[in-house]
């Protein structure tokens, strides 16, 4: 397994205008001559960090991070306006020409997987291959697992948080409560309901509860957009049909795959990893490659996941500019 690479300075950096109301914020890094690879943060609502420069050797890659729609430093921050999967995938096929890129590695965990195998499936030719961690299609099965009843089982204590902020009554459909809530206009609810949300998804990141994470979902500045955008694209199941992302699977079976999946993931369960590991075919198909890492969470940050990722990008460099 290959460490990560020490901290990396951006080399440019730039606001893209994308619609009449969103500009997305982009940092190009790494050799500017490299082979292009673009790493998708999660979320929704996320945005990226500067250790998602880390997995890539900066002296063979060209890498490009940029925060989606209302996400980190795009603007305007939160916004739900004009929002959806396909404009993200919109929005990317727009910065690959503004950036004159011809083909790139698309690269993402958890949401940002979603997002990968969304865009690579309508924009196979402009993909040399994807690197993917924690994967999560959207399903209605996948969102009540840890959302509504499955991962509470694990989690309990941390679930009775997140359940109390919402009246018994409408609490047969908490994504729906929550967003009714995040989008309404009593703006204490609002920031209560965003820092338990936040509160309960950072709690199970990780094998071992990690207490920062949960630190961090106090600051309602984060918490807020990063809860509206998610339960925004959830509750409208990403606007896509069910199981669309496995059905069509079948559409990239011919690029290069790398599936990294923690084999303890409360979030995203390692079955969905599994149902599209199959869909591209499985053993029979020897472009995809399928990892299951052992004493690991959801997190990219923990370090077996990290090294995985950072093996991955490694092997991808059977790709030359």
């Amino acid at each position: 397994m290959a460490p990560i690479y020490p901290p990396l300075q951006v080399r440019e950096t730039g606001y893209l205008q994308v619609s009449s109301v969103h500009s997305i914020y982009y940092e190009d890094s790494g050799i500017a001559t490299g082979v292009p690879i673009v790493h998708l943060h999660g979320g929704p609502g996320e945005g990226m960090v500067d250790s998602d420069r880390q997995y890539f050797d900066p002296t063979h890659y060209r890498i490009i991070l940029f925060d989606q729609r209302g996400c980190g430093k795009s603007l305007p921050s939160g916004c739900l306006d004009d929002n959806t999967t396909w404009t993200l995938v919109a929005d990317m096929e727009a910065l690959r020409e503004h950036l004159n890129i011809e083909k790139w590695i698309v690269m993402g965990g958890s949401w940002g997987s979603t997002l990968s195998l969304a865009y690579s499936q309508k924009h196979t030719e402009r993909c040399m291959g994807l690197i993917l961690r924690g994967v999560y299609t959207l399903r209605r099965r996948e969102l009540e697992w840890f959302y509504q009843q499955g991962a509470n089982m694990l989690f309990p204590d941390y679930f009775e948080q997140y359940r109390a902020c919402i009246p018994e009554a409408e609490r047969g459909d908490m994504i729906a409560a929550y967003y009714k809530r995040l989008t309404g206009d009593n703006e204490e609810e609002k920031l209560k309901c965003a820092s338990a949300w936040v509160t309960w998804e950072s709690a199970t990141v990780e094998l071992i509860v990690n207490q920062e994470y949960i630190k961090k979902a106090q600051d309602s500045k984060w918490a807020l957009p990063f809860a509206r955008i998610e339960s925004h694209f959830f509750v409208n199941g990403g606007w896509m049909r069910e199981g669309q992302l496995i059905e069509d699977a079948y559409k990239i079976k011919h690029l290069p795959v790398f599936i990294v999946q923690g084999r303890y993931d409360v979030v995203c369960p390692a079955k969905t990893s599994w149902e599209l590991y199959q869909a591209l075919g499985g053993k029979e198909n020897s472009n995809v490659e399928y990892l299951i890492i052992p004493g690991c969470g959801h997190s990219s940050h923990e370090k077996r996941i990290e090294e995985s990722l950072v093996n991955a990008t490694e092997k991808f460099k059977i790709f030359k500019k």
